[in-house]
């Protein structure tokens, strides 16, 4: 018998290369439109000054995120982590109704893809030329292409990187220190590391974060349903496929490819719904062109749902089926998130005190008989404004401060102040009392803030 030949089983198979097929339509120009406005703020909101300082900074060497107007402390790390939060679910209810459209137009990923696809037209030329280029052996034409390519790939990444780190340190130091070759350690890592993340996604990995990488890929089915908007394919209309435009009982699709040549991660839409489609439409655009083409009505490939296309649904009736029960519940949990959040910013005292008794001394007899105390209280001022407060006592009868009474803290700044509190002689009981410490605004703000703290009496 002649032996059983070795089947080689691959357990990586190499990646084929993508040439998406430059197209103009509706949702091309509305993906640019968001590539403008995401680029727009991202580039922009560092450069954008309040009250003499950035707008938006995460200043984390002194630990302060400024967001326009508001302060954010480490102790307020809570409002920053509920606004992932409000972030996460409002993806959730986008996906419930159209499916990865965040993917598809507004992820970073995809915007920067884009930006990294115009600036290879420009350089290498259309999908054919960019195919062919390939092809050929090097030569001094092709040095110059591609390496002008990388060239404007490496300018937009660093910039990129630039813009990131200057979301947490100020952006015209970090400027002022690139001019002069005087950047930190730190600062010129994550530029380089941001940069050299976003050259290796958006120009070698592309599609690939989003087929492999992106976790967001593996969990999205489960907020699908039967009537969430997806990029579908009416295959009752287009079947049997036939490129002969006079064929008998030939559907609309004529195998162009078209749909497929367009396709950023490379998929062929008609084969159904797949997880590497990232809803970005330019194969809904790709088709509409050809059936325009062809005179016949466009919708072959559009926006639909799974029920519309198994029952027939107008667009009408599809709108009508968006307030469904997962969708509500998505919408009532982040209404109700933003409230509290929204309320608890409201509500939220400017002025922050933390109380800290001297524990190397102990509590102590001092002149005309009266008990003193040592305190160290920690003045947190959120505001804009500087502050003139009033240090208060209160919980026995005769406490007092002994050091002056009045403060004065600047804006968005902290102070420690040392404070000794005391009373009378025999008023108390020995051991711990309890006291309460009282910051008021003397300037004419409703501003006021209170904490506990023990006074000992010794025995």
């Amino acid at each position: 018998m002649n032996a059983p030949k070795e089947a080689v089983i691959r357990m990586y198979a190499a990646r084929e290369e993508i040439y998406p097929r430059e197209i103009k339509g509706r949702y091309a120009s509305l993906r640019w439109a968001c590539v403008w406005l995401t680029q727009l703020l991202f580039y922009g909101l560092p450069w954008i000054g309040m009250h003499g300082r950035q707008a938006v900074l995460f200043d984390l060497a002194s630990r302060k995120f400024y967001l326009f107007g508001l302060i954010l402390w480490p102790q307020d790390f809570i409002y920053l982590a509920a606004l992932l939060i409000l972030c996460a679910y409002g993806l959730f209810l986008v996906t419930a109704v159209a499916g990865r459209v965040w993917c598809g137009f507004a992820c970073p990923q995809t915007v920067y893809t884009e930006i990294f696809l115009w600036i290879e037209r420009k350089f290498e030329g259309a999908r054919s030329a960019r195919i062919r280029l390939d092809r050929q052996p090097w030569t001094l034409e092709k040095i110059a292409r591609k390496g002008g390519k990388h060239a404007a790939w490496g300018g937009v990444a660093l910039w990129t990187g630039f813009t990131f780190v200057g979301y947490f340190t100020p952006v015209r130091e970090l400027a002022h220190g690139v001019a002069s070759f005087g950047l930190g350690p730190w600062e010129s890592f994550w530029v380089l590391f941001y940069g050299f993340a976003t050259y290796g996604n958006a120009g070698w990995l592309r599609e690939q974060v989003c087929k492999y990488m992106c976790p967001y890929a593996r969990f999205q089915s489960a907020m699908f349903d039967k009537d969430t908007l997806i990029v579908t394919y009416d295959a009752v209309r287009g079947e049997p496929r036939n490129p002969r435009l006079d064929a008998a009982n030939a559907g609309d699709c004529i195998d162009c490819s078209m749909c497929v040549q367009v396709c950023p991660t490379g998929i062929d839409i008609r084969q159904g719904l797949q997880y590497e489609c990232i809803g970005c439409a330019a194969c809904v655009d790709a088709c509409n062109g050809v059936m325009d083409k062809l005179g016949r009505p466009r919708g072959l490939i559009r926006y639909a749902t799974e029920n519309a296309l198994a029952a027939g649904l107008t667009p009408a009736q599809v709108r009508r089926r968006v307030l469904r029960p997962r969708v509500l519940i998505y919408t009532a949990v982040l209404a109700l998130l933003g409230i509290v959040m929204l309320a608890s910013l409201a509500l939220r005292n400017p002025l922050k005190l933390d109380v800290i008794r001297d524990r190397g001394a102990m509590g102590r007899e001092v002149e005309d008989g009266m008990i003193e105390n040592v305190y160290r209280l920690q003045v947190m001022n959120t505001t804009e404004q500087p502050q003139r407060l009033r240090v208060t006592v209160d919980g026995i009868a005769s406490a007092r401060v002994a050091d002056g009474d009045l403060v004065e803290i600047g804006p968005a700044t902290t102070r420690a102040l040392p404070v000794r509190v005391r009373i009378a002689g025999g008023d108390g009981r020995p051991g711990s009392n309890r006291i309460a410490f009282t910051l008021a605004s003397q300037d004419g703000a409703a501003l006021q803030v209170t904490e506990e703290a023990a006074f000992i009496v010794p025995k």
